[in-house]
C-alpha cells in the first residue's frame, strides 16, 4: 500500500487557533505514522483579509508545535492560472456551462428560496440554455454541471457513510466573473495536483465533500479518502470561543505550556488508543489512527492541559526549562522581575533550585513567578500568607534564629542541623521555625526545601533577608 500523503490547508487570516493545531497534527501524526508526507499549503485566496503576518504566525505556530512539514508551503493564490485551466477543461467536456444570471436574478432566487422555507439555491436556467441567449451586459460565472438525480456518497473515516441527495447540491460556482476560481475547485485541483491521498480537515467541511466529489467525478479523478474529524468545545459543551481557549498557538506558549504537553494533549482531545493519557509523540505516530477519531465533539479542558503539561515539566531538564522560562517572559502578562539574560553567576541559584521548583509548577509561567524570590530586592516583599505567618512571635524568633545561623556552617546538613536544635531548644516544633524562616527568605508559603534555598540565596543574602523580618525583641 502507498505511503500516505496529507496536507494541512490553513486560511491565513489569523492566528493558528487550537483546533487548526489539532488538525495539522493529526495529519501529521497519520502521513509521519505511516512513512508517508504532510505538505503545508497555505489558502490565500481571500487577498482582503489573508495578511503575511498571519502566514508568519502559522509556521511559527506549527514550527514550535515540533509539526514539520514537506518541502515548500504552497501558495493557493499563485495556482489561479491552473485553477482556471481545469474550469475550461470542465466547460469544454460538458461538465460545466456559463451562467449568465444577473445581481438581481440571484437576489430574487435566494428570496424565492427564503419565503418557501428552503435554503437558497441556484436554479440551474443557464444549465441547458444556449449562449446565444446570453445579455451582453452580463460578465459569466462557470457552474459544475452537479448530478440531478440519485446522490453522492462521502465514505468518511469519521462520520462513516454520509448520503447526500443530489437535488440538494445545486450547480455551484467554480470560477467567478473575473475569472478567479472559488474555493470549490481551487481545493479539489490542489489536493489532485498534490498528490493528496487523505483529507482530514474538520466536519465543517462534510457538505463541501459532497461537491468536491462531484468535480472529481466530472474530471474522472480519483477521489481522495476523507476524515472529517469533530469540532471542539468547551467545557460547557457550547462551540469554543476565546472564554474557552480558542486561542492562537503562541497563546498558549505564552502561557507557559511545552510543545510536547499540548501535542499529547491535542491529540487525546477526540482520538483515543484505549486508556492511555499520557504518552510520546513516537508513541502517538505508531497508534494514531483515522477510524480510532470519536465522532461527537472533543471538550477542550484547561485543568486536564495544566495536569499534563506539570507532568511534562517535571519530565523535562532542567536547563531546557530556564531557557523556555526566560524566553517567554516579555509574552506573560504582569511578568516577574527576573532578568531575561541571566549571567552564570545569576543562573547558578536558579538552576540548583530547579528539580524542588518544577515539581510545584504546572506552567512555565508558575515556575517563573515561584522562582522569582531569588531576584528580589531587599526587603523583599511578602505574599498575604507570608505576612500572616510572620507574627510577633514568629518575628522574634527569627531574631534569635538569626543568631545562631550567622555562626554556623554554610552547608545545607549543617543549617538543618542548626535549626532542628534552635526548634528543639525553643521547645516547638520544627515548622513553627521552618515555616516563618521560608517566609522570610522567599515571600511566600511554599517554596522548594528551605536548606537548598538558604544555599542558593547565600550566606549574606539569607541573613539579610532574616534580618528584614525579624523583630528586635528578644
Amino acid at each position: 500500500m502507498p505511503s500516505p500523503v496529507t496536507r494541512f490547508a490553513p486560511s491565513p487570516t489569523g492566528f493558528l487557533h487550537i483546533g487548526g493545531a489539532r488538525t495539522a497534527l493529526f495529519n501529521w501524526l497519520y502521513a509521519r505514522g505511516r512513512g508517508g508526507k504532510m505538505l503545508l499549503r497555505i489558502e490565500d485566496t481571500d487577498r482582503a483579509r489573508s495578511t503575511e503576518a498571519a502566514i508568519t504566525a502559522i509556521l511559527d505556530g506549527l514550527s514550535w508545535l515540533g509539526l514539520d512539514w514537506d518541502g515548500e508551503p504552497i501558495s493557493q493564490f499563485g495556482r489561479a492560472e491552473r485553477h482556471a485551466e481545469v474550469a475550461h477543461q470542465l466547460l469544454e467536456s460538458g461538465h460545466a456551462y456559463r451562467c449568465y444570471a444577473s445581481q438581481a436574478e440571484l437576489a430574487e432566487m435566494r428570496e424565492k428560496a427564503r419565503a418557501e422555507g428552503l435554503p437558497p439555491r441556484y436554479d440551474g436556467r443557464w444549465r441547458d440554455r444556449d449562449p446565444a441567449e446570453a445579455p451582453e451586459d452580463v460578465k459569466p460565472v462557470i457552474r459544475i454541471k452537479a448530478p440531478k438525480e440519485g446522490e453522492t456518497v462521502v465514505s468518511d473515516h469519521v462520520q462513516g457513510t454520509v448520503a447526500f441527495p443530489n437535488k440538494d447540491l445545486d450547480d455551484f460556482v467554480i470560477l467567478r466573473y473575473d475569472g478567479t476560481p472559488t474555493y470549490m475547485l481551487a481545493v479539489v485541483v490542489d489536493d489532485h495536483d498534490m498528490g493528496i491521498t487523505h483529507v482530514i480537515r474538520g466536519d465543517d467541511h462534510l457538505t463541501n465533500a459532497a461537491r468536491q466529489t462531484a468535480i472529481y467525478q466530472a474530471l474522472g479523478w480519483k477521489v481522495p479518502e476523507w476524515a472529517h474529524i469533530p469540532l471542539i468545545h468547551g467545557p460547557d459543551g457550547a462551540k469554543l470561543s476565546k472564554r474557552h481557549g480558542a486561542l492562537g498557538v503562541e497563546a498558549y506558549r505564552a502561557m507557559g505550556y511545552l510543545p510536547e504537553a499540548l501535542r499529547n494533549y491535542l491529540a487525546r482531545l477526540g482520538w483515543a488508543h484505549g486508556d492511555e493519557e499520557i504518552f510520546s509523540t513516537e508513541q502517538a505516530m505508531e497508534w494514531f489512527d483515522l477510524d480510532a477519531i470519536n465522532k461527537a465533539a472533543a471538550r477542550f479542558d484547561f485543568v486536564k492541559l495544566q495536569n499534563l503539561n506539570g507532568h511534562y515539566m517535571r519530565q523535562a531538564e532542567d536547563e531546557r526549562l530556564v531557557d523556555a522560562m526566560l524566553a517567554i517572559l516579555p509574552e506573560m502578562e504582569a511578568p516577574p522581575a527576573i532578568p531575561q539574560e541571566l549571567s552564570k553567576t545569576e543562573r547558578g541559584p536558579l538552576m540548583m533550585l530547579m528539580p524542588g521548583l518544577k515539581e510545584r509548577a504546572k506552567t512555565l509561567v508558575e515556575l517563573a513567578h515561584s522562582a522569582a524570590f531569588l531576584f528580589a530586592q531587599r526587603p523583599i516583599p511578602l505574599n498575604e500568607k507570608a505576612a500572616a505567618i510572620l507574627d510577633t512571635e514568629a518575628r522574634s524568633r527569627l531574631a534569635r534564629l538569626g543568631d545562631k545561623l550567622a555562626d554556623a556552617p554554610w552547608s545545607e546538613a549543617a543549617l538543618e542541623e542548626t535549626v532542628r536544635d534552635f526548634a528543639e531548644a525553643e521547645g516547638v516544633k520544627l515548622g513553627k521555625v521552618a515555616q516563618p524562616l521560608r517566609a522570610a527568605l522567599t515571600g511566600s508559603n511554599s517554596s522548594p526545601g528551605i536548606f537548598e534555598v538558604m544555599l542558593a540565596l547565600g550566606h549574606e543574602e539569607a541573613l539579610g533577608r532574616i534580618a528584614d523580618q525579624a523583630s528586635d525583641k528578644r
